[in-house]
Formats: structure tokens, C-alpha cells, sequence
């Protein structure tokens, strides 16, 4: 039978409960147990598919196709586990499933109320993860702060679940702010003090609590937790910043956090066995190498919008001993001149998006990577601009451009075979993880060295067949289709040090301990590039 580990926040949000519960997750398995993980979130949207990324960041893609929170991608990433669309529930999801079992009759009359028939959907979701994976230990992480009225049909559903699975089977790790006050030059616990009390009002007593702060919390202020919030000593665990997320395991390990939880949860495990990880951190610290990435996008201004790319480019520095750079370019600013914020650049991806603002702005950021001989990497909407682009501007078709954006003389990128033509979001999307065929005598090719490879999907348009042909003439490389040949999924470009652009997301399944061949390509490239 599985055992529980519920993460929840307090004080503020953001405070990194999704590295918390990603690090424990590492440490766990690094003992031989199997995790899986659950991230519950109390918005009302089904997911955040259509949510703006300036809203939540980017969505995560499971290879069934599921959208779902960012947090996801720190789970697998750290856990080096493919999750499903079970693994990331809202409050949305739980509400059309009751009202539509409503609709049906299938409550025989009775009134319909949150206790104990939403309290029961979160529970019976929770062991569904539970029995679908077969996993030693399922971490749940619940989104939002503790005193959020959203939140609280999911507090009591992990409440219950003491009862209903045992208490040695239950844990609960509160993640709390210890913040610094400047001007006392001291670190306040009374926040956590208050937070804890706002939990426990609620039924639930932290087993373990996370200090999260950016000053190195002392003993005396552990102690002080400890006593007011009646919790062991050593179940307080420092969390300060450090200057990887990928160092957070190894600081847990420091104070013993996944001892403590194997003790109180009665599990038997083996040793930890830490090296990869301690020797990918000791390569993280030894960086003597550094290449300048440009990311042009139109959701720059929150980073987290693209943190998968981010995530992805580094984990291939690692693995070069490169650290990286990132410069966030704001596409609309290219559309109307500032092209020389892409002076100096090693390398340009122009990443994954929707919708019209700033794709001219990305399609410049092409030319000028073609034209100078930068090392590009263009990724779902980023590849349709490139073909855009070479459409344009190589083979003549200067009115190229995408039906997503309105009429157009020579639509190159265009609704999916056999789809109807509805613009905008009446088309599906091709979602999850899709088989792709490589060509020989590729950049991709070299970096995969394998022939067929799956990868992960999230767009609605496809290179339109009609025009293959002349941009083939043209010069443009098809290195990368589906297995029936009907759909590009790779272009490439020659005479040009790297110039690759996938319709899928390859960012979705690099780790840090194995980083994407196509992103280690790719950095390769800038490395020699310059």
C-alpha cells in the first residue's frame, strides 16, 4: 500500500513547494523507492491550457497529452519519471465532474455538497495516482497558501485521508517564509508561528516544516519553530537560497529530510545513492565555459513563461562544462527596429506560443540568425516562423505567412490534414508525445543517433504540404516527419552552423542528469560557432 506525503505553503506563495516536493521525490528514489507525484490546484480552470503564461507560467506536456502546471516539469525533472494528466488536478476538473454526474442523476436525488462529495472526488483522484502507478510513496502537493478559501475542500480532503488510510501512512510537510527584516538584521518566525496555527485550525499537524529564507536559519530559531509550533527539532528544515535549484536535494540530505520522513512513515530503504546527482551539481560549480543565448518571445517578462527552455539549455551546459546566459528579447520590440539587441548573441530560439502579437518580431529574429550565421533553435511556433520566414524571403513567396494569423496569399503553415478550417481555437491541437521519423545525413540525426524518436506535442497548425516543395527547391531540409510521411516535424537548413526547428517540444523530456540531444546539439554548435 502506498504511503502519503502532503506539501503545503504558507505566508506567502512561490515559495517553492514544487522544488521541494520534486527534491524530496530525488532523495526518495535515490533509496530505491518508486514515487509518483500529484499537484492539486484550487483555480477553477479545467487546466491551464488556456490560462496566459504571464498568469502561471508555462503549461507542462505529459506524454498523454495532458496540460498541466509548470510544477510538473520540476517533478519529472527531478524525479526522471514520466507523469500523466492524473497528476495535476483543479478545482475545475473535480466541479465538472460532480455537476455532470449530477446532470445524470447519478446521486439519486440527494443534495450535492463539498463534504463529502468534492472531498471525496480529491481522495478517490489521489488513490487513483495511488493505484495507477504502484508507488511506494505518492507526494501531493497542494497549490496556493494555507488560509486561501480555494484551498480549503483540499485541506480537508488530505485531513481525511489520515483516517482513511492510517496515520503511519500519512505525512504533512508545511513549507513556510522565514523572512529577513533588513533594518532589525533579523530573521521573523512569527509568520510561520501564525501559519502553522492557521493549519492546524483546519485539523491538520504538520510533521515536518520547510523553512524557506535567505539568510541561513539558525539553530536557536529551529528550536523556536519547534516549540511553538510542537514539532521535533530536527523536523525543522532550512531551506535557504542557493545558487542552483539542482543543489536543493543535497541540502535536504544535509539535514537528514528523507530519514526523518522514512521514520515516521515506518518505510524500509536502502542507502541514498547520490553520486550522479553530487557530481552533476560538482560540474554545475566547475562551469569554466559561458555562451550567450537570446530567447525571443512575447512573454518575456515573466521568464517562468519559458522555463522548460531554460531548464532544457542548461541541463545541456552541464553536460559542456557551459554555463548559460539567457537573454530575454522581447519580440514586438524586433518588429519596428532594436535588432541590436541581437548583436553579440551565441545562439537565438524563438520558442513555442500562440497568436499573432509579435510574430513578426520573431520572424526577423530568424532572418537575422539565418543571414549572420547564428546557431538557431526554433521550437512549435518558432519553427513555423522560420518556415515563414524562408518562405518569404528565400522562396519568394512573399505573402507567406500562417492561416492562425487571418488570411493570407501563401499559407504555409496550415490547419492539420483532415481538419476542418477553423480559425483560432476551434481547431484541436495535436497534444502528447507523437512518433517522428529521422533522416539520415542530419543535424538531427547526429544529435538523436537514433531513427525514430517520440516527442512531445502542444500546437494546433502543421507546415502546409502544398508549398513543400518549392521550399525544398529552395533549399530548406524536411529532416524529420511522421511515420506515415504526411506531417514535418524537423526543417533543417545547410550551409549554416545550426539551424534546426521542431514542431513538437523536445524542452518537455530533457533532465539534468540526461540532457535533450538536440539542446546538447545545439549548444555544441555555439561552442564552435564561436
Amino acid at each position: 500500500m502506498s504511503k502519503f506525503i502532503f506539501v503545503t505553503g504558507g505566508v506567502v506563495s512561490s515559495l517553492g513547494k514544487g522544488i521541494t516536493v520534486a527534491s524530496l521525490g530525488r532523495l526518495l528514489k535515490s533509496r530505491g523507492l518508486k514515487v509518483s507525484v500529484l499537484k492539486l490546484d484550487p483555480y477553477l480552470n479545467m487546466d491551464p491550457g488556456n490560462m496566459s503564461p504571464l498568469q502561471h507560467g508555462e503549461v507542462f506536456v505529459t506524454e498523454d497529452g495532458g496540460q498541466c502546471d509548470l510544477d510538473l516539469g520540476h517533478y519529472e525533472r527531478f524525479i526522471d519519471t514520466n507523469l500523466t494528466k492524473k497528476s495535476n488536478v483543479s478545482t475545475g476538473q473535480i466541479y465538472w465532474s460532480i455537476l455532470s454526474k449530477e446532470r445524470k442523476g447519478e446521486f439519486n436525488g440527494g443534495t450535492v455538497q463539498v463534504i463529502p462529495h468534492v472531498t471525496n472526488d480529491i481522495k478517490n483522484r489521489i488513490l487513483s495516482v495511488a493505484q495507477d502507478s504502484g508507488a511506494d510513496v505518492i507526494l501531493v502537493e497542494i497549490g496556493g497558501t494555507v488560509g486561501d478559501i480555494e484551498g480549503l475542500p483540499f485541506l480537508e480532503a488530505i485531513r481525511q485521508m489520515r483516517i482513511d488510510v492510517g496515520r503511519d501512512s500519512c505525512l504533512y510537510i508545511h513549507v513556510t517564509l522565514i523572512p529577513y527584516i533588513a533594518a532589525a538584521k533579523e530573521l521573523k518566525t512569527k509568520p510561520t508561528q501564525h501559519s502553522v496555527k492557521e493549519l492546524r485550525s483546519i485539523g491538520i499537524r504538520p510533521n515536518v516544516i520547510v523553512c524557506r529564507s535567505e539568510k541561513e536559519v539558525a539553530e536557536d530559531l529551529r528550536a523556536k519553530i519547534a516549540l511553538f509550533c510542537d514539532i521535533d527539532e530536527e523536523a525543522v528544515i532550512p531551506n535557504t537560497d542557493v545558487d542552483s535549484i539542482y543543489e536543493v536535494p543535497l541540502c535536504f540530505a544535509e539535514y537528514r529530510l528523507d530519514e526523518i520522513v522514512l521514520e515516521k512513515l515506518n518505510l524500509n530503504a536502502g542507502p541514498a545513492d547520490l553520486d550522479q546527482w553530487q557530481k552533476m551539481v560538482s560540474s554545475i560549480r566547475g562551469l569554466t565555459r559561458k555562451v550567450v543565448v537570446g530567447i525571443v518571445g512575447k512573454y518575456v517578462t515573466l521568464p517562468d513563461s519559458y522555463l522548460s527552455v531554460a531548464e532544457s539549455l542548461r541541463h545541456a551546459g552541464f553536460a559542456q562544462g557551459t554555463s548559460i546566459d539567457l537573454r530575454w528579447i522581447e519580440a514586438e520590440d524586433l518588429e519596428t527596429g532594436g535588432l541590436e539587441q541581437l548583436e553579440g548573441l551565441d545562439g537565438i530560439i524563438v520558442p513555442g506560443g500562440f497568436g499573432e502579437r509579435g510574430v513578426e518580431g520573431k520572424v526577423k529574429a530568424v532572418q537575422y540568425a539565418r543571414e549572420k550565421g547564428i546557431p538557431f533553435f526554433g521550437i512549435s511556433l518558432g519553427m513555423q516562423c522560420a518556415v515563414i520566414e524562408y518562405a518569404r524571403n528565400v522562396a519568394q513567396l512573399q505573402q507567406a505567412g500562417s492561416v492562425e494569423f487571418g488570411d493570407c496569399t501563401y499559407p504555409v503553415i496550415s490547419y492539420r490534414p483532415g481538419e476542418p478550417e477553423v480559425a483560432g481555437l476551434g481547431t484541436s491541437m495535436r497534444l502528447g508525445a507523437y512518433p517522428c521519423l529521422i533522416s539520415e545525413d542530419s543535424l538531427s540525426m547526429a544529435a538523436y543517433q537514433e531513427r525514430i524518436v517520440s516527442e512531445r506535442h502542444r500546437h494546433r497548425y502543421e507546415v502546409n504540404r502544398r508549398y513543400l516543395d518549392m521550399l525544398v527547391k529552395a533549399g530548406m531540409r524536411v529532416t524529420g516527419v511522421s511515420p506515415d510521411g504526411q506531417l514535418v516535424e524537423i526543417i533543417e537548413l545547410e550551409n549554416h552552423p545550426w539551424f534546426v526547428g521542431t514542431l513538437f517540444h523536445p524542452e518537455f523530456k530533457s533532465r539534468p542528469t540526461n540532457p535533450h540531444p538536440l539542446f546538447v546539439s545545439f549548444v555544441q554548435a555555439m561552442l564552435e560557432s564561436r
